[in-house]
Parts: structure tokens; sequence; C-alpha cells
């Protein structure tokens, strides 16, 4: 099971860089004022790999896949840059304002550190506000996400994972084989196993019998994703939203409101019971059947038999009809909350 770099080895390299640029600000001191003023390398050192370590804090959420998608979007700009150098014209201004310039060589020189400047800055925002049709547009047939190759990774929540069905899900290879669970999902999971509540237990052992038989998979890859929240009072549900941004992924669930939720803030989310909801078969009036009939209804008279998904039919003057096999057909149907109500008659009867 694959995971992701936690807090704790991110802080050990910050440290071993912090011990670096102590090491190398005591050595140019060293070299370049005597033992005496060895101090001011130490703090410069310090200085210097605090201003690092603050701006990779703050570049956190930055990730090696939008750096590239940057570093393309900067070389664009600079290529736009050096055409207009090009053409000189930088020089162009300096001669049509010649009264103002009063030294061309350094206007000439500001002129194009800005405008190289300024088109690498435009040119990086624009790239990383683009999505891959915007690139593949641009070069036809490169694609620059890793999702184009190997598809997008799907985030799951613990309701799919307690759910079971995922296993058997994987396995018919309409999703794709790359997993992401958050780290505060495995301790939920954890936490569960370990309730007091039976119902609750059974819920939280199934999930990880659920992770343990995918892990097992050596076409399915699972990653961890050790996720923090920088707000106590965030949920469960904002994480995987902003995860979910942040990552790209697809959000599989099969929690209702998280998936009205995500897809009211235009984020991808496949739910479970929506594509078992879209492969029950489509039972219309007129229908013919053949259907078992196991059981009896409310009424004497009554027989019910079901269909391979569950759905339950209820035939009528089917009573003698009891564990025999019969071919009925379908006079109407009642949606009830709790699904779909199909009365039926014995073709014999009609």
């Amino acid at each position: 099971m694959a995971r992701l770099p936690n807090k704790t080895s991110v802080n050990v390299t910050r440290m071993l860089y912090l011990l670096v640029c102590e090491l190398a600000g005591t050595a140019i001191a060293l070299q370049s004022f005597g033992p005496e003023l060895m101090w001011i390398g130490i703090i410069i050192g310090l200085s210097v790999g605090a201003f690092f370590i603050m701006v990779e804090s703050l570049m956190k959420q930055f990730t090696l896949r939008g750096f590239s998608t940057a570093t393309f979007g900067l070389v664009i700009g600079l290529f736009c840059a050096w055409l207009l150098t090009t053409v000189k014209i930088a020089n162009l201004f300096a001669s049509t304002f010649d009264e103002l310039v009063k030294r061309p060589d350094d206007f000439i020189l500001t002129f194009n550190v800005t405008l190289y400047a300024t088109l690498g800055f435009i040119g990086t925002v624009l790239a990383l506000r683009s999505n891959q049709d915007d690139f593949a547009f641009i070069i036809p047939y490169v694609r620059f996400r890793q999702e184009d190759r190997a598809g997008r990774p799907l985030l799951i929540d613990g309701d799919v994972i307690t759910d079971g069905r995922l296993p058997a899900l994987m396995e018919s290879g309409f999703l794709e084989n790359n997993l992401i669970v958050p780290r505060f999902v495995l301790d939920e999971l954890q936490v569960m196993s370990n309730s007091p509540s039976p119902g609750r237990r059974q819920r939280g052992q199934r999930g990880l019998d659920c992770l343990e038989e995918l892990q097992s998979d050596k076409h399915i890859r699972i990653t961890i994703h050790d996720s923090e929240s920088k707000n106590s009072e965030e949920t469960h549900d904002s994480l995987l939203m902003q995860i979910s941004r942040l990552l790209n992924a697809k959000l599989l669930t099969t929690d209702e409101n998280l998936t009205k939720v995500a897809r009211l803030q235009n984020i991808d989310v496949l739910n479970i019971n929506d594509l078992n909801e879209a492969l029950k078969p489509k039972v219309s009036v007129g229908a013919q059947l053949r259907l078992a009939i196991v059981r009896t209804g409310k009424e004497e008279h009554q027989g019910v038999g079901y269909l391979p998904d569950g759905t339950m039919i209820v035939v009528n003057n089917a009573i003698s009809k009891m564990g025999t096999t019969q071919d009925v057909t379908v006079i109407s149907t009642l949606n009830t909350s709790a699904g779909v109500m199909v009365f039926a008659e014995l073709n014999e009867n009609l």
C-alpha cells in the first residue's frame, strides 16, 4: 500500500535543511571574517533556511504536477518576451521618447527585465488556470496530466468502504484502479471496529476487511493521504472535498448528501447507489415476466415473487401457485419510499 509523505518526514527534512544552511553560513563566516565573527554566519544561515522553509510552507498545496504546468507557462511567457526583445521594442520606446530618456542603455535593460518578468508571470498564471483540453489545443495529442494515461484517482470515503460492494466493483473493471484513502477515514474505521455497539463495530470491521481485500489485489493501487485540517471545526465531508480538489480526484461515495453538496461545488463525484439504480431493469405495464412465486402477499389470494435486483412483484390470484414458476403480465406499478412495487396477473387469468 503506497502512502504519501507524512508530517514527521517533512519536519525531519526541514531540520536537515536548517542544519545544512547553518553549517554553510558558519563555513563562509570563518573564511571571510574569522572565528570571532562566526556567529554572524550562523545567524545568516539560519535566516536563509527559515526564509525558504516559510516559502515551502506557503507552497504546501503546490504539487509537482502544478510545478510542471507552471514551468510550461513560464517558458511560453519567456519565449514571447524574447520575440519582443528580438525586434528591439525597447529601442523603439527609447528613440520615441529620447527627450525623456537620459540614459538609454539603462532604460533598455530595465524595460527588457520588466518585459521578461511580466510575460513570464502572465504565462505561469494562465497555465495554472488552464485545463488539459487547453494544453491539447496548443500542442495536439500531448497531455500533461497523469489521469490521461492512468485515469484520474478515486478518493473513497468511509461510507463506500463499509458498504462492502467496492471490491467486487473494482474487480469488474468499471472503475480506475488508483484509490486514495484519507488518513482520517482509516482512523474512523479503527474507532468503529473497537466500538461497544455491535452494529457500528461490525461496519468498522467490514470496512477494514474491505481495504485488506483491495490491498491484496496486485492490480489495485491504494494510497494513504495524510491530510490535516487547518480548522478544527471542518467536517469530514468538507475535508474530502478539499482533498478531491487538491489531488484532482473523483470522489467515490454512497452518501447522498455528500453527493449533492459535491456536485453543487462542481466536484466530480461517483455514487455507487446511482450506478445500482441505473442498472435496475425497468418494469413497465404490459411486460411479460417469468416469475417464481415464493411467498404469500398481504391479501389471501396474492403470491409474491422477486426480480434478480430485489424488486418485489405481487401477483393476484397466485396463492395456489406457491413454489412454482409462472408466466405473469405486469398490470400496474407503484412508487413508494421503499422502492417500486409491481403488481401482476397470471397469464392464464387474463
